[in-house]
């Protein structure tokens, strides 16, 4: 039997007469590389929110482990690694300061939080950097430390909500590598992102979004066949646009 991390049943979000989020439905196993993709203002950030229990759902339901992370938040909270599109350091704090921040908040202390800040600065490439503030870290290095600071507490989810937008190649790269590394060492990804051949490269099932829907889910060589029946002479970029009729690219900041 499968074991599912994360599963939303009709899952809604609404602002005012604005429908963000439209009856989401999806199931996300134990082991995957799960890709969101779409163009901004699709409702991807808004689903990462609400699985994370920081937007309240209109309507639906989360299981998160089994769990309802609304009902049963500190039960979940400390499996959950989430990586904000929105940088969520201190910049006038040092490296290894912005990660001991936010790894204490999961209870952890002495030498154990020593250790975690050490492991999560070495594992993003930054603990020759860490006795530096990161207000001066180019914009590469800032979302390398926004992930430091999510993993010390090593959970086995962990949510990348548009972490490489706006950052040089090399550190997009690394960033990816590093997120393929968790992978192998058992965590569960979640990753959003409007950048068709980042979504290709780490995923393992891609769910299409637009206007607060999944139009389309399955693997890359899945989605490629609902457009064409060999799915070798279509990118998925192709896909998206036929799904949609739009370009993906025209969303790209």
């Amino acid at each position: 039997m499968e074991e599912y991390i994360l599963t939303t049943k009709d899952l809604m979000k609404k602002y005012q007469n604005k429908v963000v989020v439209d009856n989401l439905n999806i199931q996300i196993k134990k082991g995957e590389v799960f890709g969101l993709l779409g163009p901004n203002g699709a409702g991807k950030s808004t689903t990462m929110n609400m699985i994370c229990s920081i937007t309240r759902p209109t309507a639906g339901t989360i299981s998160l482990f089994g769990k309802d992370p609304w009902k049963q938040k500190k039960e979940v909270i400390h499996k959950l690694g989430y990586i904000p599109q929105e940088l969520a350091i201190h910049g006038s704090l040092k490296a290894w300061e912005n990660v001991e921040l936010f790894t204490s908040l999961y209870g952890i202390k002495g030498e154990a939080l020593n250790t975690a800040v050490e492991e999560s600065l070495e594992y993003v490439g930054l603990l020759g950097r860490k006795q530096e503030f990161a207000k001066n870290f180019s914009g590469g290095m800032k979302r390398r430390l926004n992930i430091a600071c999510a993993i010390g507490h090593k959970p086995d989810l962990l949510i990348f909500d548009e972490p490489t937008v706006g950052i040089d190649p090399q550190s997009r790269n690394f960033i990816l590598e590093q997120i393929k590394t968790s992978n192998r060492n058992g965590a569960t990804v979640i990753y959003t992102s409007h950048y068709m051949e980042e979504v290709e490269a780490i995923c393992t099932r891609i769910a299409i979004m637009d206007n607060g829907k999944i139009i389309a889910c399955g693997t890359s060589e899945e989605l490629k066949r609902l457009v064409t029946e060999d799915g070798e002479s279509i990118t998925l970029e192709e896909v998206f646009l036929t799904l949609t009729g739009k370009k993906l690219r025209d969303y790209i900041d």
